[in-house]
């Protein structure tokens, strides 16, 4: 092993976007840290936080199921959703799970270590808080919008979130990962309801301030219809700008090949569209933009690329 130390890698998000990222990250070697979102309230996720006041577990089984490695079929039952019955209809078996081990431990955190060790997850997972949490959204026409699955469908503009109840306890582990990491990269996803809701926790965005650790924003490739439509690159990181700084982020990966016409017709009914790379704009912000093929060519969906990320995250830990 010798006596050089594994390079300290933070990922900080939620959503669809993080298991992507994670699951070629896994594979380096790197000290791999994922500090995730509790924010959410729709679905079995909302459901298990209402009826036993535990944070959501959505994002963070799915950051689970990501860094595993587990066999297949036992994660396959760690993933599975029970379609129809009563009371457990919509259910997903880890958030079940998650939420029977932070009963047994009394403790949320504690109760996704004690997964993550049944389930063989390689690095260490955070959620933000180790409480519930509300997100709420104040629009550009000045009305309030309140819970993460809402935000999007009121379809206005949002002027910015912010999280209730205030004081936020962030996990202190989460914390001081972020002040001993190397590299800090921020994963794609959902804007204002994955992203925003991590880093707005004061403690957590003065730590973004203090760390020694470069900063990276991988850039998500489509808009999101209701958060982020019509936002160019730059909108993205100026919204991060306008939440926690401008001297926080150091670079932006974006995507630099065309989307292809038949991810443009499936998003387009979505009324989703490519997100536009102002280049001059990003670096006139004092950001290094690094440019990149980062999609999965092969999937029905536009999807980042697992194995490109990791590689150039991999390069980026090298320089």
């Amino acid at each position: 092993m010798g006596n050089k130390r594994e390079p300290r890698v933070v990922v900080i998000g939620g959503g669809t976007g993080m298991p992507v990222l994670l699951r070629g990250l896994k594979n380096l070697p790197i000290h791999l840290s994922a500090i995730v979102t509790v924010a959410d309230d729709g679905g079995s996720s909302g459901r298990l936080r209402d009826e036993l006041s535990i944070p959501a577990p959505g994002d963070i089984r799915n950051v689970v199921a990501a860094l595993s490695d587990a066999e297949p079929m036992l994660l396959e039952l760690f993933q599975h959703r029970f379609s129809q019955g009563n009371g457990l209809s919509g259910h997903s078996m880890g958030n079940l799970l998650l939420a029977a081990m932070t009963s047994m431990t009394g403790d949320f955190y504690r109760g996704i270590k004690e997964i993550s060790h049944v389930l063989n997850v390689r690095g260490s997972i955070y959620p933000i808080a180790n409480h519930s949490m509300n997100l709420h959204a104040e629009m550009e026409d000045g009305s309030i919008v309140t819970g993460e699955s809402r935000i999007p469908m009121q379809n206005k503009k949002i002027k910015k979130v912010f999280v209730s109840p205030t004081p936020v306890q962030p996990l202190p582990e989460a914390v001081d990962a972020i002040k001993s990491a190397d590299l800090i990269v921020i994963s794609p996803g959902s804007l204002y309801t994955s992203i925003l809701p991590n880093i707005i926790i004061p403690e957590i965005g003065q730590a973004l301030r203090d760390t020694n650790a470069a900063t990276t924003y991988i850039c998500n490739v489509m808009t999101q219809n209701g958060e982020t439509s019509g936002y160019t690159a730059a909108d993205h990181v100026q919204a991060l700008f306008d939440h926690i700084g401008n001297d926080v982020i150091q670079s932006v990966v974006v995507h630099n090949q065309p989307i292809e016409q038949k991810y443009k017709k499936a998003y387009a009914k979505e009324q989703a569209e490519p997100v536009i790379y102002d280049i001059a704009r990003l670096k006139s912000m004092g950001v290094k933009v690094i440019e990149e093929d980062i999609v999965d060519h092969s999937q029905e969906m536009l999807r980042h690329d697992t194995a490109k990320l990791s590689q150039l995250i991999h390069s980026m830990l090298q320089k």
